[in-house]
């Protein structure tokens, strides 16, 4: 076995031919707006797993309708003998109106070192948007988006997992990389043409970190992460060089009992942003901030004026069961737009919200163009 495949460059795979994409699966990624106004959504088709591949579609209707398949990153190749997958990644418009997408690619479920990977498009708005070769930037994956930090940088959170996720002939890959397992960031400061790592935190009973990165009006770093004992967070002082011992977040997410678990549960994914009036947007699950359903339920949306300490508001972007992962993003006119997904196996739905943070507070949809259960794609069975 070459273990070194997963460092070959995958082929992107443009408007591929109708019927060649297997829709079948969704796992969603997230969702992002343009300078133009047109939105980009990413999700996972084949699998949670080593048959897991992106897919990329846009909307030029404010999400009302939706294309085929745009983009594909699937570096599977039967030649080799293993699952070469891509499994990990977010959609990211920079501050100069590009788009990126960054993603991992890993042999197997998880080969000990996976990789996270970028392509760019300068043009996102274009008829035919053309894209970047593929470039490795680091090891591990990300999952949520960077921010712009007050000096300029760019900060990148990427998790190397621990090695309890490999398996499938990895056990014992790249032990020489045990010693930076962890809650990465990695820092641009030179808009995206150089990436290096800068630091990282090792949380307690790990669960892919997942982790949210907020700049504080103080200057400091605020780190939120998923691990088997529910969200946990840790601070940095230095732009995220070092960092404080992580301890349990006020904020409480779903733990699941599951069987792959040692200790604690299965958790899941929030998300956590600023929004341009200088709040904080955080979707978790659960009405209550200090308090959340025993499984992946009850999407909901709150508000922060003081970078975390207190939330206020509570407006429900999904109630059902089996609803998870969300990502939001914000245009210039202040509406947000959030995905999420459901019942990944069985539906594979992909859905969205558009609100504003009136909304939020208010606990519904009331402001103009304001809805949320939108769909992005279902599965065609």
């Amino acid at each position: 076995m070459n273990r070194d495949a997963a460092l070959v460059p995958p082929l992107p795979r443009v408007d591929p031919a109708p019927g060649t994409v297997d829709l079948s699966y969704g796992m969603t990624i997230g969702i992002e707006r343009t300078r133009g106004g047109r939105l980009w959504a990413c999700w996972v088709g084949g699998a949670d797993g080593p048959q897991g591949f992106f897919i990329l579609a846009c909307s030029d209707d404010d999400g009302a309708t939706w294309s085929p398949p745009r983009l594909v990153i699937d570096p599977h190749d039967p030649a080799l003998g293993v699952a070469r997958r891509t499994l990990v990644g977010s959609l990211w418009c920079d501050p100069l109106g590009r788009l990126w997408l960054f993603f991992d690619q890993s042999l197997g479920y998880f080969d000990g070192r996976a990789g996270t990977w970028a392509i760019r498009c300068d043009d996102p708005d274009a008829a035919s948007p053309a894209w970047s070769e593929p470039r490795r930037l680091w090891h591990g994956c990300n999952l949520n988006k960077p921010i712009v930090a007050r000096d300029g940088a760019w900060l990148l959170p990427v998790s190397l997992w621990d090695r309890r996720h490999q398996w499938g002939g990895f056990e014992d890959a790249h032990r020489d990389l045990d010693p930076l397992r962890g809650a990465h960031v990695l820092a641009s400061t030179d808009r995206g043409e150089s990436w290096h790592d800068r630091g990282h935190v090792v949380m307690p009973q790990p669960q892919f970190d997942e982790h949210q990165l907020i700049e504080r009006r103080d200057g400091s770093l605020w780190l939120t992460a998923r691990t088997a004992l529910g969200l946990h967070e840790s601070l940095s002082q230095d732009g995220g060089r070092t960092w404080s011992a992580p301890v349990p977040s006020a904020i409480r997410q779903p733990v699941e009992r599951a069987d792959w678990c040692a200790v604690g549960g299965n958790s899941t994914r929030h998300h956590l942003s600023r929004l341009r009036s200088g709040r904080l947007l955080l979707i978790k699950h659960g009405a209550r901030i200090d308090a959340a359903p025993a499984t992946r339920t009850e999407l909901c949306a709150f508000l922060s004026e003081d970078d975390g300490a207190s939330w206020r508001g509570g407006l429900m972007l999904d109630a059902r069961s089996a609803v998870s992962y969300p990502d939001a993003t914000q245009a210039p006119d202040s509406t947000i737009y959030a995905s999420w997904d459901r019942e990944r196996s069985r539906l594979g739905e992909i859905l969205m919200a558009r609100f504003r943070e009136e909304d939020v507070l208010a606990g519904g949809c009331a402001s103009p163009g304001s809805a949320t259960g939108i769909i992005i794609r279902n599965s065609p069975r």
